[in-house]
């Protein structure tokens, strides 16, 4: 059967299935326990992800001074990084579909928090390449355990805003490790703080023992199992590629290269441009990180609302549009260090914002037996692909100005997103196979 159809039968003909009641949190009362647990766990479990994740960042002046590394040497270890966590969302997928979402949060969650405490101990630059590059595989797996598992879990007209809240921990995490990196730097020399740092990376592990004992597997995964074994075949990650699938995850696929191309393209060079070609001295600065930070997870809360209020596509549009148009401000109309500031709101908002309703929207997508494969390939395909951006960038700069190529490669990705939303169908307050 065709994917659009599969939504015109599934979706209530009224369309109250998708359409947001009441305020922004109205959706929580009427939760049940169970679905109360499988959103903290997902919600806290990437906030975790996301405090492991951002060390890196806090930490490289730290392991430049240490070991002498070039500017190279230290982006290498983030770009080895997202390749990982592209290779390893992927795995999570599969594997969530093999033995489930739960066991799948369990295994990525304990995975990212060993390899991050094991960069502690590293020794020298290609140690902690190898410990870093494996911690990936669970940073990148665990966003695709958590978010189908909780896209299974709760119901269809209120997915987008429970789905968007969860990937709003990805703000509080990076707030918590802006908030662990000062203190520890505070209190150690910059030798020693880097790997207590990273020590605390192990701080999620014990989240699994709660997960295990009070998380259930969504039921329409335990639906599709039980059918499986009764059938005596399994879905296999190769249907994503299939007849009647195929063109879906092609476009999803090119659906995150944009978002996240654009999200890459410019939060990796645009404080460098403005500190070496506009000379502003606000950027990097702690205020100006808690401004974007708060920006961000003001932007979640907001696309998750509007993800299920006005529709899945028109949510990516809005935010495309927005991203777009505060790259163009960014790179174009001269600005002073207090104006700077004050962007550093929208910039987070846009930038991080579009990425609420992505989950929802991957989950909707795909059937129960091939839902963690196709929405972990799409969604991490994109950010292989994305994470090309930067590098593209830096080639380009040599012969432009920074400003003009970071500003046409955002709006370029930017298209795309809008391109492949306009291709895809509206899944708003589709029902899961059941």
């Amino acid at each position: 059967m065709n994917t659009e159809t599969q939504f015109a039968d599934k979706t209530l003909d009224d369309g109250s299935a998708g359409t947001a009641r009441g305020g922004m949190f109205d959706w929580y009362r009427h939760t049940n326990a169970s679905e109360r647990r499988a959103f903290w766990s997902c919600k806290i479990g990437y906030a975790l992800d996301a405090m492991d994740t951002q060390f890196l960042s806090f930490t490289i002046p730290a392991l430049m001074a240490a070991w002498s590394l070039t500017k190279g040497e230290a982006g290498l270890i983030g770009t080895v990084t997202l390749l990982t966590s592209a290779v390893g969302g992927w795995l999570a997928g599969i594997l969530s579909d093999r033995i489930g979402r739960v066991k799948t949060l369990q295994i990525t969650i304990l995975w990212f928090a060993f390899f991050t405490l094991a960069c502690a101990f590293a020794q020298n630059y290609g140690q902690l390449l190898i410990a870093r590059g494996l911690m990936g595989f669970g940073f990148g797996g665990e966003w695709t355990a958590g978010a189908v598992l909780i896209g299974e879990v709760i119901r269809p007209r209120d997915r987008g805003k429970a789905v968007g809240m969860v990937q709003a921990g990805w703000a509080i995490g990076w707030a918590v490790s802006a908030g662990l990196y000062t203190l520890v730097f505070s209190l150690l020399p910059p030798e020693t703080a880097w790997r207590a740092l990273f020590a605390l990376g192990v701080l999620p592990a014990p989240f699994v023992i709660f997960i295990r004992r009070f998380v259930e597997e969504p039921e329409v995964h335990r639906q599709q199992k039980a059918r499986e074994t009764e059938a005596g075949a399994s879905g296999s990650f190769l249907e994503i590629f299939g007849p009647g699938v195929w063109f879906t995850t092609l476009r999803t696929a090119i659906l995150a290269i944009g978002a996240q191309g654009g999200y890459y393209a410019i939060t990796t060079w645009l404080p460098t441009y403005l500190k070496t070609e506009r000379h502003l001295s606000v950027v990097g600065t702690g205020g100006y990180l808690a401004v974007v930070i708060a920006g961000s997870y003001a932007g979640y809360l907001c696309g998750a609302y509007l993800s299920d209020r006005i529709g899945r596509k028109f949510n990516f549009i809005a935010y495309s549009l927005g991203s777009t148009v505060i790259a163009l401000v960014y790179t174009r109309m001269p600005m002073s260090n207090g104006m700077l500031l004050v962007l550093g709101f929208p910039l987070g908002f846009f930038a991080s914002g579009i990425f609420a309703g992505m989950g929802a929207f991957m989950t909707e997508l795909f059937p129960t037996r091939i839902r963690g494969s196709g929405q972990g390939f799409c969604y991490n395909f994109g950010r292989a692909a994305g994470a090309t951006f930067p590098f593209l960038i830096g080639f380009v700069a040599q012969k432009m100005s920074l400003g003009i190529a970071i500003g046409t490669f955002a709006a370029a990705a930017y298209g795309i997103v809008i391109l492949a939303a306009l291709t895809l169908p509206e899944t708003r307050g589709a029902e899961l196979e059941t």
